[in-house]
C-alpha cells in the first residue's frame, strides 16, 4: 500500500492507495478510450466485481474518477479535472517505471525535455521469452540525427534487437483521434520510461467524451 498526499482549503488529505486500487488506475489511463464498468474491469485485474465496485466507491468518493450511465451500465473514467488526479496518475506511472530499472537506465540518455520514451510490447512482461526491445521515442522537434545515433550505439550492446519509433507527438495524437488500432495497443502495453508529465497531458487531451 502506498500513501499520497495532498493539499486542500482545510489542509492536508491522504490517500491510501493499495496494489489492486493502483493497477485499476493505470488500467482506465492506459484503456482511456475504452469503457469500463465494475464487471469487465474486474476481470482484468482478478478481483470480484463486489470488490471492484469498492474500489470504485472509494475513488469516486475522493473524486479521482468520474462515472456515467451508458444505458444500464455504469462506466468509469479518471477525473483530469482534478489537479490531484492528474498529480496521481503522474505518480503512478513514474512508479511503474521503476519497476523496470533496467530500462530506465538504458535509454536515459534518449530522454530530454519535450520528449517521451515509452517501452512496450512483450519485452515487458517477459524478457526471456521476448523477441525484441519495442521502444517508442515521442518528440515535438525533429530531432530524429540526434535519437538514431544514441539508438545505434545501443544496438551493439543490447543483448537483443531494439525495435524503435520515433514520431512526432503531433502524429501520435492523430494516430489516437483516429482511432489507430496499434497505437491504442501500444498505449495499453506500455510503460512510461521517461516524460510521464508531458505523456499525462497528451491523453487529457484525447480522453473527453
Amino acid at each position: 500500500m502506498i500513501t499520497i498526499s495532498y493539499h486542500s482549503v482545510t489542509g492536508v488529505i491522504m490517500i491510501n492507495l493499495t496494489k489492486n486500487e493502483k493497477k485499476l488506475l493505470l488500467i482506465l489511463l492506459k484503456g482511456f478510450n475504452e469503457y469500463y464498468n465494475s464487471n469487465s474491469i474486474s476481470k482484468v485485474i482478478g478481483l470480484s466485481r463486489v470488490g471492484t465496485m469498492k474500489i470504485f466507491k472509494k475513488l469516486k468518493k475522493e473524486e479521482i474518477i468520474n462515472n456515467k450511465n451508458i444505458g444500464r451500465a455504469v462506466i468509469y473514467t479518471p477525473n483530469f479535472e482534478n489537479e490531484y488526479t492528474q498529480k496521481l496518475m503522474i505518480s503512478l506511472l513514474a512508479e511503474e517505471a521503476n519497476e523496470h530499472k533496467r530500462w530506465k537506465e538504458e535509454f536515459k540518455k534518449l530522454f530530454k525535455e519535450g520528449r517521451i520514451i515509452i517501452l512496450y510490447g512483450s519485452i515487458i512482461k517477459n524478457y526471456e521469452v521476448a523477441r525484441d526491445i519495442d521502444l517508442m521515442i515521442l518528440q515535438d522537434k525533429r530531432e530524429e540525427r540526434n535519437i538514431r545515433s544514441i539508438l545505434r550505439e545501443k544496438e551493439k550492446i543490447l543483448p537483443k534487437k531494439l525495435h524503435p519509433i520515433i514520431m512526432t507527438t503531433k502524429k501520435f495524437l492523430e494516430g489516437i483521434k483516429n482511432k489507430n488500432k496499434i497505437i491504442l495497443n501500444l498505449i495499453k502495453n506500455s510503460v512510461i520510461l521517461y516524460g510521464q508529465e508531458k505523456y499525462l497531458e497528451v491523453i487529457k487531451n484525447v480522453s473527453s467524451r
